[in-house]
């Protein structure tokens, strides 16, 4: 189970279109997460990382999940990100729901 309260089902799912870092269920949801880690702010931070060519791939790996497993192509699908930076006693996580849409 993850921190957030989601039951996780697979880590780093890969394809060769790309990788799916986290992909989780919550209440009948599945949430499919990428993670990005950064030292700092200097080139926009983790969430700008995740520009529209990453978010395209993402999407891309996911509709082959998808079509591998056809009972999780029955729940609806969010995309998440959480951006961790390390902090001085422990890490610092940032979860952004909904970050972006299948488009």
């Amino acid at each position: 189970m993850l921190e957030c309260g989601a039951t996780l089902l697979l880590r780093n799912y890969r394809r060769r279109c790309g990788e799916l870092d986290l992909v989780a269920c919550e209440r009948g949801v599945l949430r499919i997460i990428e993670v990005r880690m950064r030292s700092d702010d200097r080139f926009g931070g983790g969430a700008a990382s995740v520009d529209p060519g990453k978010r395209r791939r993402i999407v891309t790996t996911t509709r082959q999940l998808l079509q591998q497993r056809p009972e999780l192509a029955k729940l609806p699908v969010r995309f998440d990100v959480a951006v961790v930076t390390p902090g001085l006693s422990r890490w610092q996580i940032e979860w952004i729901p909904h970050a972006f849409e299948a488009g």
